[in-house]
């Protein structure tokens, strides 16, 4: 069990799994993840077609695949196809986001934010019809039942999240990472307990027939943009 990590000695075990590729191989397989990858899109229109929860549970293993801070996996994922609770997240994270275009945002948030489209209304909340609530654990508990601190939580967190956001593209699906501010109000509806932060609201489903995307998003910048070699 991981509650039994805490305080434990190191034990090494020989690398598991690894398959090396020749130089070709691995090329090869750089670029057709890469088109892999760059096939996925941000939606905000999503059909109501039910997703499977075996389909969902398997995507989430994949995110629980993920590196973290000493091996604590402070993640948690709630997962809702409740009706009732996307009726409610979206009524209160519509809430949030009127406040926000109203007055909590300035000019140049706004600004940015314009060719995106974005607006207070946030419909697919409910129409999607899997809403996860990624929460981080500032703490986590020991099989001895103390209390044990986490670290590099939001790093972790965020690994974890684009495992999730790729391994949903790979089932064919399409997601939204939505993050109404504050988010607090995601507590009380999943039960969590106030020691872990609800950081990203992920709407998970098919999309839309119809749906479209901003074109801005699909402009993406340069390596020479994004990278520097030493």
């Amino acid at each position: 069990m991981l509650e039994d990590q805490f305080d434990a000695a190191f034990r090494p075990i020989p690398l598991p799994d690894y398959q090396e590729q020749d130089p070709v191989q691995m090329q090869a397989s750089a670029k057709q993840f890469y088109n892999f990858a760059r096939r996925r899109h941000t939606v905000r229109e999503f059909s109501p077609r039910p997703v499977p929860r075996e389909l969902i549970e398997q995507c989430l293993l994949t995110a629980g695949t993920a590196p973290s801070g000493a091996n604590h996996q402070p993640w948690h994922f709630a997962a809702i196809s409740d009706p009732a609770m996307k009726n409610t997240i979206r009524h209160m994270a519509e809430e949030e986001e009127r406040a926000f275009y109203d007055g909590r945002a300035n000019e140049e948030w706004l600004r940015a934010l314009k060719p995106i489209g974005t607006d207070p209304e946030k419909p697919f909340l409910e129409t999607a019809p899997w809403l996860i609530c990624i929460f981080g654990a500032r703490k986590s508990r020991g099989a001895d039942g103390r209390l044990y601190k986490n670290y590099y939580v939001p790093e972790s967190v965020s690994i974890a999240t684009g495992f999730l956001i790729l391994a949903l593209h790979n089932a064919g699906l399409s997601t939204l990472t939505h993050t109404p501010a504050p988010m607090g109000f995601l507590n009380e509806i999943c039960g969590r307990p106030k020691s872990e932060r609800p950081f990203i609201l992920l709407v998970a489903g098919y999309p839309d027939p119809k749906a479209h995307i901003p074109a801005h998003a699909t402009v993406k910048k340069p390596l020479d943009q994004i990278a520097t070699f030493f």
